[in-house]
């Protein structure tokens, strides 16, 4: 990393400080800024355009499923929490009150807006008289407040962004099977946007979304060897009906209560997708979200510089018709090695190199973010190789994070094997569990590691609980988490 650190000397090994060197990059790259209130950051254009491609990929997916968009005011009122025990008894601690209005003291303390599930009850209680009005197929685009007391920019902040589903149906079976749709349309973007491999399961009680019946989760493996739980999917069965009467008279003119999902991601998939695919060079963004795919760059003596800035433009052109997100340096104060690593460091995927030799040769050079390969192509080729370097590129970054999931991923049957294991290694541990929350407590409190879900397809079938030894009823994934 020698090469590395000599043109990226304010960025900190990620060896010599994981956290250090996440927070260096995200803030040398230009993607937040701190705010002046605790726990709250600036999404800056480099940055909250990630999240644009996110949410333009995503709300396509829902919309091709039948969901469409509403928006619910941010002020909840204080007996809506009260309606449904463990969701208020689940958020209480993170929930900031608006008390004072206009001068005036409020009849009603208002919180804000934590996660919709109260106010859309209400608002679905209203809607929803019949079968046929059902079912109500609604997701929300919109930001949330959860006052943490530990943060850390997109992965935990006080405030941040993010969508919310929330379904309504008739029957069980119908909200079990959105609910796990959902989820699986998690999967498929997260693997096929942002390159993440996850790992789909269900959350043990202890740590299901406050309210919920069954929570449904993919956990993510970062560089670090640390979980992030990038997306959840939760069944509600007809606890939040019945706490805000939404009943619909059924085919036999009855009436009945519906059945509830809720589901969402939120911006931690930037954080996300930085701790997974960067490294000491900083950013490695995958094409399918990178603000800027390919960076165009004129090399060459000043005398041959007007020509070579003119072809690059004709050139670029031609790849912004195509589609291709793509921007040119052609300053002339800024040598083009400088560059060579800026660029790098933000995680451009591809760059473009045309010189005066290229020129003569009708040529171009293209260089890999990830792998470093320079590939001499035809300019008039050049949108087809381009194309086609992308995808090689994003289906690189997907196949190294995951073949670094398996070389972190190993398989204990004590709790002893697993503590001296997490001593020497980092990353996620299979074991059985008994279905004991006290087993699972112990194994928090002795290794710091928390369950992350029940994996569906887990790669062995424990027998015996870590902890107690007694006969293991699921064999679950633990590790350390964001």
């Amino acid at each position: 990393m020698a090469k590395d650190k000599q043109f990226v000397t304010e960025i900190t090994p990620q060896s010599e400080d994981f956290s250090k060197w996440y927070i260096d990059v995200i803030k040398k790259a230009e993607l937040m800024d701190y705010s002046p209130v605790r726990g709250c950051i600036v999404f800056r254009p480099e940055g909250y355009e990630i999240w644009e491609h996110i949410q333009r990929d995503l709300d396509r997916r829902f919309k091709e499923t039948g969901h469409r968009n509403a928006y619910f005011p941010m002020f909840i009122p204080e007996s809506f929490f009260q309606k449904e025990k463990d969701h208020v008894e689940g958020f209480n601690p993170e929930l900031p009150w608006v008390t004072e209005a206009a001068g005036e003291v409020l009849e009603e303390r208002l919180a804000i807006r934590p996660t919709s599930e109260t106010m859309i009850g209400h608002m679905y209680s209203k809607w929803i008289q019949s079968y046929r009005d059902l079912p109500v197929l609604i997701n929300q685009w919109a930001n949330v407040v959860r006052w943490e007391k530990r943060t850390l920019p997109f992965l935990r902040t006080s405030e941040f962004l993010w969508q919310e589903g929330h379904t309504a149906h008739e029957t069980e079976e119908e909200a079990r099977q959105e609910t796990r749709q959902m989820l699986e349309i998690y999967t498929q973007f997260v693997e096929e946007v942002l390159a993440i491999p996850v790992i789909k399961g269900e959350k043990t009680p202890s740590e299901r979304f406050a309210g919920a019946v069954n929570t449904y989760s993919i956990e993510a493996m970062m560089k670090d060897g640390r979980a992030v739980q990038a997306g959840t999917s939760h069944y509600l069965g007809n606890k939040f009906a019945v706490a805000f009467d939404i009943k619909y008279l059924d085919r036999n003119n009855e009436l009945q209560y519906c059945h509830t999902t809720s589901w969402g991601v939120s911006t931690r998939l930037i954080g996300s997708l930085i701790m997974v695919h960067g490294d000491d060079r900083g950013l490695a963004l995958p094409p399918k979200v990178a603000p800027t795919q390919v960076i165009m760059i004129p090399i060459g003596p000043a005398k041959t510089r007007d020509a070579v800035v003119a072809r690059v433009d004709e050139l670029y052109a031609q790849l912004k018709q195509a589609g291709v997100r793509v921007r040119v340096d052609d300053r002339a104060d800024v040598s083009p090695g400088w560059k060579f690593n800026e660029y790098e460091m933000r995680g451009v995927p591809l760059r473009l190199e045309l010189g005066p030799r290229d020129m003569d040769n009708g040529q171009v050079v293209l260089v890999s973010r990830i792998t470093g390969e320079k590939r001499v192509v035809a300019q008039d080729q050049l949108v087809e190789e381009v194309q086609k370097m992308l995808d090689e590129t994003q289906q690189a970054m997907f196949d190294r994070a995951k073949q670094f999931r398996a070389e972190n991923s190993y398989s204990v049957d004590t709790l002893e094997e697993m503590k001296a294991a997490m001593e020497k290694k980092r990353g996620f541990v299979e074991a059985g569990w008994c279905g004991s929350e006290q087993c699972e407590k112990t194994v928090k409190e002795e290794t710091g590691a928390t369950s992350r879900n029940i994996p569906f397809e887990p790669e062995t079938h424990k027998s015996n609980c870590l902890v107690c030894n007694a006969e293991a009823k699921h064999t679950v994934i633990f590790a350390r988490a964001y």
